[in-house]
């Protein structure tokens, strides 16, 4: 039986490879040791959009694997919301020194060659940013005076797309107090992303 891919997994594919080797920002002259562009369904309906990958991420290939990830990956199954369905990504591909914040010279870089392209492809119909890091990219919340502990679950357009914000997995992990929050903007999620369907 022969695999064939689809017309949006081929295009990712041929982002992907583009930039594999890339060093358009400092991140890829930083000791990364490889690009994590990102995974899942090509045609998804429903996006989430990390910050950076982290050290597992960064061995692995693949976003949200380490602590993070795998309390994501629970609280999306616990909700009915199969991690293959959906698509899962970074706004920079390449792992920060250290974890630290990306610096917006290289989220600027990464949005525009990577990011806003890998949604043009997909086209997705939700979009998560998980963070407020994640968040930035969609509005600027500083401008505007605001907290993601304000927007955190509530639905806004885009460009035509729901965004609806998330708390960052490894922020729940340090704040356990946040934890019910974090279940219950997933749960919301859930009955959004199957009107999408």
């Amino acid at each position: 039986m022969t695999n064939h891919k689809s017309k949006k997994q081929l295009q990712l594919d041929d982002l992907h490879n583009l930039y594999q080797a890339c060093t358009a920002c400092p991140l890829g002259t930083m000791g990364r040791q490889r690009i994590v562009f990102g995974s899942g369904n090509p045609d998804a309906k429903l996006m989430l959009i990390g910050e950076a990958p982290g050290r597992e991420e960064d061995e692995q290939g693949e976003p949200f694997v380490g602590r993070s990830g795998k309390l994501l990956t629970t609280a999306l199954a616990n909700a009915g919301i199969d991690r293959s369905e959906i698509f899962i990504t970074n706004i920079v591909k390449c792992r920060p020194p250290n974890n630290r914040m990306p610096k917006p010279t290289e989220t600027f870089t990464c949005k525009k060659l990577l990011l806003f392209n890998q949604i043009s492809i997909i086209q997705p119909h939700i979009i998560v940013p998980v963070g407020a890091c994640a968040l930035k990219s969609f509005i600027n919340i500083e401008q505007q005076k605001l907290k993601l502990s304000q927007l955190h679950g509530q639905p806004f357009q885009s460009n035509n797309i729901l965004v609806v914000p998330f708390y960052h997995p490894a922020y729940i992990l340090r704040n356990r107090s946040k934890m019910s929050d974090f279940l219950s903007d997933i749960n919301n999620l859930k009955l959004l992303y199957q009107k999408s369907l």
